[in-house]
């Protein structure tokens, strides 16, 4: 009987856009040249020469918080601050989507204090953890079948104890559904 009050909403984002991809048959360099008159621009598809693009964006109401106050995994598998952003393409009476979820290292860790960045910890045991490490991915899976894990901790500074124990995680629950990349942006700034 309550259902007519009950709205239901994300906290996210959402933007839906129709694009046109233009290709001509000259090369870059024609194209900058002086000397070379203005051509008008075809698409590869006369008929229907748009795509139409949506990005959507969700955030779970499991562990939200601020970022260095919410940090890592629940005992149910919950991380902090997930997101799934699901990138949608409509062309040519087909649709394509793909969905890449983002969310705190999913082990026990926190940062304590009021400065900015501060030091990581880890607040339980490998056992401790073990378990909801599992349900995480285990819902993972679930919903995503194979994942591609990308940890962007950064590997030699301060959050090097995250990353390891991370990674320990990752090869005590030794799941082929997962690929585990450890890529640290740090290197490459």
């Amino acid at each position: 009987e309550v259902d007519f009050w009950i709205m239901p909403i994300i906290q996210g984002f959402v933007q839906i856009e129709e694009l046109v991809v233009n290709y001509s048959e000259s090369s870059d360099d024609d194209k900058s040249s002086p000397e070379t008159p203005p051509q008008e621009s075809t698409c590869v598809d006369d008929v229907h020469p748009t795509f139409l693009v949506a990005l959507i964006s969700r955030r779970s109401r499991h562990r939200a918080g601020m970022r260095y106050k919410r940090r890592g995994v629940d005992k149910n598998g919950n991380v902090a601050n997930y997101v799934e952003t699901e990138q949608l393409i409509h062309v040519h009476n087909h649709t394509l989507s793909f969905i890449q979820t983002r969310g705190s290292v999913p082990v026990f860790w926190s940062q304590v204090g009021y400065r900015y960045n501060p030091r990581p910890r880890l607040d339980k045991s490998e056992s401790e953890t073990m378990p909801c490490f599992r349900a995480h991915f285990e819902e993972q899976l679930k919903n995503y079948k194979k994942q591609v894990i990308i940890n962007l901790v950064d590997q030699a500074g301060r959050e090097k104890i995250i990353g390891d124990a991370y990674l320990k995680q990752v090869l005590l629950y030794n799941n082929a559904n997962l690929t585990y990349v450890s890529f640290d942006f740090h290197e490459h700034w």
